[in-house]
Order: C-alpha cells, then structure tokens, then sequence
C-alpha cells in the first residue's frame, strides 16, 4: 500500500517535469524579457531545464527505490524525504506567490495537484517510518 503513494507521487512528478520543459514555448515566456538581456534568457532556460530534469529523474529514482533495487530503508526515507521536501516548498510557494493568478481555477487546480503529491508522499514516508522492521 505505501509503496502505491509513492509511485503515484512519482508518476505525477515524472508527467509534470516532462510537461515543464514545454512550457517556456506554451506561454511564450522569452516574449516577456528583454531580448537584450541575454543573461537573463539564458538563465531563465537552464532553470527551466534543470528543474523539470530533476522532477523526472527523482521522480524515476523514487520508483527504482520503490522497486527494492535498492533494498536499504535510510537510502529509501532519504530519497522519499527529498520528494516531501520539494512538494512542500511547492505548495508554500504556490499559497504565498500564487502562479495561474490570471485564472483562479487553474491557480487552485495547481495548488490541489501540488498537495495531493505532497499528501502521496507523506503519506508513503509516514507508513515506512511507522514500520519497525530494518529492510522495506
């Protein structure tokens, strides 16, 4: 059952760090900063990229450890809790500097998104840490 919290936090990750290395083009973002300010483009871009990489390869490597390729519960409530950590920073975010402000619907389907994967995840790591045996 926890393992199940988890992929699907995971999946949702993956889908969202794909979807993300679309966005700069989905809403034209460059359009918004001074061509002039090549710096910022740029920095802009690699932010984007390294973002959505990480919520892709976390996302994969929450999976790998799901799947007992590494049988170890500190690598597993490591790598778990950095999911929790980030989702987290993603919901404070989202409630202190709403994105989709234009569209309160999408501004609060975004948050929902962003704490149900939280929820999946906490609730994954609070059902390992709850277990008292060693190994997963």
């Amino acid at each position: 059952m926890r393992n199940g919290f988890i992929i699907v936090g995971s999946l949702i990750s993956i889908v969202f760090g794909i979807w993300h290395f679309f966005i700069p083009g989905i809403w034209n973002w460059y359009s918004f900063i001074d061509p002039l300010a090549t710096e910022l483009i740029i920095a802009v871009r690699a932010i984007n990229i390294l973002f959505s990489l990480l919520l892709v390869l976390l996302g994969l490597a929450n999976i790998v450890v799901v799947f007992r390729v590494i049988n170890d519960r500190l690598t597993y409530l490591v790598m778990i809790s950095i999911s929790v950590i980030l989702w987290a920073a993603r919901v404070i975010l989202q409630i202190i500097y709403p994105q989709g402000s234009q569209n309160l619907l999408l501004q609060y389907l975004m948050l929902s998104i962003f704490i149900f994967v939280l929820l999946c995840y906490s609730v994954g790591i609070f059902l390992i840490i709850k277990r008292n045996d060693n190994l997963l």
